[in-house]
């Protein structure tokens, strides 16, 4: 979409900055609590006062193993996958206001909640079942706050959803630069979970207030109420349309009028066009014939993150060094969350410039299906503890090579999908 003509000017590409804001309100919160990993995997290991094993009639038993990433992998992607479904059909019932801004309020309490679970002692099965819960309800508004985000970007020119989509790749690397200085600063670990779950406590408080602000500034507002008032003014014109039309019957009854044609001029061959098939706005679009339109698109989205989130982090996070206790510390960090996460920005902010293969292009679903095959190149990876695929590449340097172009193509694939759809 283009900018309209008469369309006033983003003043300092506020609106513009707003929605950078809005991508990475969306996502950080999210970001920081799969940082908080080692802090989860920690606390359901050991018990307040013991050893990570116990002993039971003599013997060394082990504690339970949760499966913790597995679990947040699963926990995370259903409640995303149902509720952006669901908030296809909330939009017709629910206001778009109540649906942001109820989202992020939601969000906030659940990171206020987990923050302060970091104080409170609790046996490692509650704390496992509260944390998976936690997980859901988060996903579940983060669900309606991207689907419904997107929608409104939508609105707007493409460029603009290019820029929502570079905010949410920046969110993640905000949060592997958190963990690297919480390493590097060897914090207690109850302090480092709490600055985790606090900093996106403000990073929501500032997205909220910045959607506050949006419906303030004169050309979100043009685009936003544009699109709202459109279908008034062609009810209206409809209306004059009727009026006219009837005078003129009533003209060729009494004979004040001739009975010839109208001149075949392309207004009227709009107005009768208008007239037979009714306005656009008259005929509500089902989702389904919505998604006829976008099914390739659709299709291409749901496919890369398919990809992408069935190895990242669950798979990549197993990954082990090749080097010496000294950097292994930093290497999960490092390799697997902060390469992930600034070149899947960078993928997504290319789009900004490039964009290629033209969404009428069969290249493109070709080039997102093909990303298939990082599967089993990461699984091949020094992934010590599954045993059912050979290490293949056991340098620190090959791993990081695949996550630079895996993490590269997803974000440029994704981000290009949110692009076109709303053009179709």
């Amino acid at each position: 979409m283009k900018v309209r003509e008469g369309a006033p000017e983003d003043r300092g590409w506020l609106v513009a900055i707003i929605f950078f804001i809005l991508g990475i309100g969306t996502l950080l919160p999210w970001n920081f609590f799969m940082t908080a990993s080692m802090y989860f995997n920690e606390r359901l290991s050991t018990a307040e006062g013991s050893n990570t094993s116990e002993w039971s009639n003599g013997t060394v038993t082990p504690r339970k193993d949760y499966y913790f990433n597995n679990w947040m992998t699963l926990l995370s992607q259903l409640p995303l996958l149902l509720f952006t479904f669901l908030n296809s059909f909330l939009y017709q019932r629910i206001s778009e206001k109540v649906r942001i801004a109820g989202s992020l309020v939601f969000i906030l309490i659940c990171f206020l909640f987990t923050a302060i679970l970091v104080k409170i002692p609790m046996d490692q099965d509650r704390f496992f079942y509260v944390t998976m819960a936690t997980i859901w309800f988060i996903n579940s508004f983060g669900a309606v706050l991207q689907g419904s985000l997107f929608g409104l970007v939508g609105l707007l020119p493409q460029k603009y959803s290019s820029v929502f989509m570079s905010g949410q790749g920046l969110a993640g690397t905000f949060a592997a630069l958190a963990m690297i200085f919480a390493i590097a600063s060897k914090a207690d670990k109850e302090a480092a979970a709490l600055g985790y779950f606090i900093t996106p406590c403000v990073g929501t408080i500032i997205t909220l207030l910045s959607y506050m602000l949006l419906p303030r500034l004169d050309f979100a507002r043009y685009y936003l109420k544009k699109d709202k008032s459109s279908c008034y003014e062609v009810e209206t014109a409809n209306q004059l349309l009727d009026r006219d039309l009837s005078a003129d019957e009533n003209g060729k009854r009494n004979g004040s009028l001739s009975n010839d044609p109208p001149p075949n001029t392309d207004e009227n061959k709009q107005a009768f066009v208008t007239l037979e098939h009714g306005s656009t706005c008259d005929k509500k679009l089902s989702v389904m014939e919505v998604f006829k339109k976008i099914w390739v698109m659709a299709f291409c989205v749901t496919f890369v993150f398919t990809v992408t989130l069935s190895v990242f982090p669950a798979v990549t996070v197993d990954v082990k060094t090749a080097y010496g206790k000294k950097w292994e510390p930093y290497f999960i960090s490092v390799c697997c969350f902060l390469i992930f996460n600034v070149m899947d920005w960078i993928g997504r902010s290319v789009t900004s410039f490039v964009c290629w293969p033209p969404k009428e292009s069969r290249v493109f679903p070709a080039l997102v299906v093909s990303r298939v095959i990082f599967i089993p190149l990461l699984m091949m990876c020094n992934v010590q503890e599954r045993s059912n695929f050979p290490v293949l590449f056991h340098n620190d340097a090959a791993f990081a090579a695949l996550m630079i172009v895996f993490s590269v193509s997803s974000g440029y694939c994704v981000c290009l999908s949110m692009s076109y759809a709303p053009q179709s």
